[in-house]
């Protein structure tokens, strides 16, 4: 994050003798990115946060890809995807490249018998069914629906789910994942302009601090594999910390459009970006006001980046028979746009309540065979004149 936070109990000195009332020591760690010079966070622990007891069972979680072409547009139906109780075999990756992976999940049940921590990759896990709280050793988030919960690699989580009926929308990046750098002046403050703000941004405001001793299962992942690992104390044992790293929330819905006489291009959409790939948030909002506007978009074509459109609630105007769930892959080398009859329906309207995420990849992606079980065929067929 590009803000200072602070929570818990911290030394008025960071590198330096911090005693708990009994004189013994908290154990510093320094939480980084990038080689001490991305963003970092300094963290105080009950005990050594080094204390592996065993190393156990490891298995591949690398996506299977469709041997397809790569140039062909797809509609796959989210919502097709089988619930599963457990939260990491919920998680199917639909969409990959070298540089990110694009999964669904929808878990039944909380992820409590075991902790998880993501070594490969930051996490955006968009909601769309569901709410609870998200667990973490920097403390807790509560989420619901609309809600992007920004999780950096390697923090240890847990998710504790209302209800079994959760959908859930993830892109892994292998790249941190930022609030856009036009959106902030020099010193890191979100400018007037940015459709959000620092108070739109949630972060941990209560920290789970356990000094425990036991086998506590930690499920890692590095390099597309799953290692089982126990640790000898409990993962939550920090009494404070302060930095940039930490896991934070900001709602779909708390995102203000910005608008236009005319279209305005999807950019203006942006919610976040890393140096591989952008997320977009449409949300509800006034249409274009010339005389002569048409807000259906216009064609374009991707020259550059793949672009993915997960469809979360409304009616998307440029789009026919386009549901909630629905996600469409539109590849780079090939035009696109609005679908027959989109244009002429949308002109005169004032106004759309859609609510849809965009992922815009500087990379071509690949299809998984995850993702041919719920594809709609002849979705690059649906621009023909019936």
């Amino acid at each position: 994050m590009p803000f200072y936070h602070k929570l818990g109990k911290i030394p008025p000195k960071r590198h330096t003798q911090f005693k708990k009332s009994n004189g013994d020591f908290y154990y510093e760690q320094l939480f980084g990115t990038i080689g001490f010079d991305g963003m970092a966070t300094n963290s105080y622990h009950e005990q050594r946060p080094t204390q592996v007891k065993s190393i156990g069972k490891q298995y591949s979680v690398a996506p299977k890809i469709a041997k397809i072409n790569n140039i062909q547009s797809y509609k796959l139906h989210g919502f097709k995807i089988p619930p599963k109780q457990d939260y990491l075999e919920s998680r199917k990756v639909v969409l990959t490249n070298s540089d990110c992976n694009i999964i669904l999940a929808a878990p039944q049940s909380s992820l409590t018998e075991y902790f998880y921590k993501n070594t490969d990759a930051d996490e955006l896990i968009f909601v769309h069914k569901g709410s609870g709280t998200l667990r973490t050793m920097f403390g807790n988030l509560d989420f619901e629906y609309g809600d992007y919960l920004i999780i950096p690699r390697g923090i240890i989580y847990q998710i504790q789910f209302d209800t079994e009926d959760n959908r859930l929308f993830i892109v892994e990046s292998y790249s941190p994942i930022y609030t856009p750098k036009r959106y902030r002046n020099w010193f890191g403050q979100l400018l007037e302009h940015a459709p959000f703000c620092e108070r739109d941004i949630r972060r941990p405001e209560e920290l789970e601090t356990y000094n425990e001793n036991g086998d506590f299962t930690i499920k890692l992942k590095k390099q597309n594999e799953i290692i089982e690992m126990v640790y000898a104390s409990h993962p939550f044992d920090i009494v404070g910390y302060d930095g940039y790293n930490y896991p934070y929330a900001l709602s779909i819905h708390d995102f203000e459009p910005i608008t236009g006489r005319i279209h305005q291009p999807p950019p203006v959409h942006q919610t976040f970006e890393t140096s591989a790939f952008v997320v977009c948030s449409f949300v509800p909002r006034l249409y274009d006001y010339h005389p002569l506007s048409i807000p259906a978009p216009y064609n374009h074509s991707n020259i550059d980046s793949d672009e993915v459109l997960y469809y979360v609630d409304g009616d998307f105007m440029s789009r026919n028979d386009i549901q909630p769930g629905h996600i469409s892959l539109h590849p780079a080398g090939i035009p696109h746009g609005p679908h027959p009859g989109a244009i002429e329906r949308s002109i005169g309207q004032k106004e759309t309540l859609e609510l849809a995420v965009m992922v815009d990849t500087f990379k071509p992606l690949q299809v998984t065979e995850e993702a041919l079980k719920i594809s709609d065929d002849d979705y690059h067929k649906s621009w023909l004149e019936s």
